[in-house]
């Protein structure tokens, strides 16, 4: 494979380099290709029609700002060296290539065992057979295995260039300027102390700003009432997919989703990646298309709903919702559209979402002034960043609009 210097014209960041070597090749390949048919946010297009990006965007954004962060580091008198650099920046490139259809959405679906970091992994495994060996460093830094802690928590951490990546770019293609994040401004405050990534101290308000905007874009992008109702939809579809293949009540004509719909997990790993491997977006996306005219009235108003917009009311609540309203929502909706105990899991749901945006019980963000580090919420003297600490538990219901609506009055 031909490899030469590339740049490309980033929407967030403008002009990038991508270096040539193993890093352009790994971009060439087929799997890392597929990430363009991955959209980043899942579902949220619904909301925000602007949220159209996908991961192929936001690994390469990550690319870059690692190569900032490793910039930084060593102008800051940190010794990291050529492999070095070029391994982490691999692991940051491939720290998401194991994201299935729609992201997060249907991530416990497709393979319920395995979340996407350790499919990542096993890509990255199979990757490195393929390159003879060249990421070998960076699976070690990825794993966290390398003596060199501050280079694994770059890819993951509090501070890591996915966070940064993600907020910034999120933000821009939702249109939700209270995302907006600093990131280069934070990359170019950190400091390595004791193998440990650290903020120097004049950074302290960017690092405010980026916790206030993690927790902002949590309840008003990935946690909006009509993203978390969509995304219960296409997991309530595909979960109904199963429950059918299963009886060989549908048939399914594409070969990779028949293999996870078998549920054959257990099979050499390297079966199970090619197979994953061509599975995108588009797949489901032609499965719903195929459902909405399903002899099953199940299946076929999951379809339409999800294909179509047509999606269910939902009301959230801090509060939890009492059994008894449950069940009369649950009640009312067999009655009027003549379902079985069986069937209304399809079309009532409920459930909580929660969000904290800095936890304390991981690696804490620790600022450094002069000689002493203090963790961010006692540094903090503006904001009480300890209630940002705190996980806040939000409930739901969903159902059909005019069955709650009436409820609800």
């Amino acid at each position: 494979m031909n490899s030469k210097k590339k740049i490309i014209n980033d929407p967030v960041y403008g002009f990038i380099n991508i270096p040539a070597g193993i890093i352009f090749d790994l971009i060439e390949h087929k799997y890392f290709q597929r990430l363009r048919r991955i959209k980043q946010l899942g579902m949220t297009y619904l909301v925000y029609p602007g949220a159209v990006h996908t991961r192929f965007h936001h690994a390469l954004g990550t690319m870059h700002l690692m190569s900032v962060a490793i910039n930084v580091i060593r102008d800051k008198g940190h010794k990291i060296t050529e492999a070095e650099a070029e391994a982490t920046k691999i692991a940051i490139l491939l720290h998401d290539i194991g994201h299935g259809p729609f992201s997060h959405t249907l991530e416990t679906c497709i393979i319920p065992e395995l979340p996407h970091e350790q499919v990542s992994l096993m890509i990255m495994e199979k990757l490195n057979k393929e390159f003879k060996g060249k990421l070998s460093l960076a699976i070690q830094i990825f794993k966290n295995e390398y003596h060199k802690t501050f280079l694994h928590q770059l890819i993951s951490g509090q501070l890591d260039m996915d966070r940064l990546d993600y907020l910034r770019r999120d933000s821009f293609f939702t249109g939700v300027t209270e995302g907006v994040v600093g990131s280069e401004r934070i990359i170019k405050m950190l400091q390595i102390v004791d193998d440990k990534l650290v903020v120097e101290a004049k950074g302290i308000y960017s690092i405010e700003n980026f916790l206030i905007a993690r927790r902002l874009m949590f309840w008003q992008v990935y946690l909006h009432k009509a993203v978390v109702v969509s995304e219960v939809l296409l997991i309530k579809f595909f979960e109904r997919v199963k429950k059918l293949y299963s009886k060989n009540k549908i048939k399914i004509n594409n070969p990779h989703l028949n293999f996870f719909l078998k549920a054959d997990y257990n099979c050499n790993p390297e079966k199970l990646i090619n197979h994953f491997c061509l599975l995108d977006d588009y797949d489901i996306i032609h499965l719903i298309k195929e459902s909405l005219n399903s002899e099953d009235k199940i299946l076929s108003y999951l379809s339409n709903a999800v294909l179509n917009r047509n999606l269910p009311k939902i009301i959230i609540s801090k509060q939890k919702f009492n059994s008894e309203f449950i069940n009369k929502i649950q009640k009312k909706t067999m009655e009027e559209l003549n379902l079985s105990n069986e069937e209304i899991e399809y079309y009532i749901y409920n459930g909580e979402i929660s969000n904290n945006a800095y936890s304390q019980k991981d690696e804490k963000i620790n600022i450094l002034y002069g000689n002493k580090l203090l963790d961010v919420a006692e540094a903090s003297d503006m904001l009480n960043l300890a209630v940002l600490s705190k996980v806040v538990k939000k409930y739901y219901v969903c159902g059909p609009k005019q069955i709650i609506n009436s409820i609800k009055s």
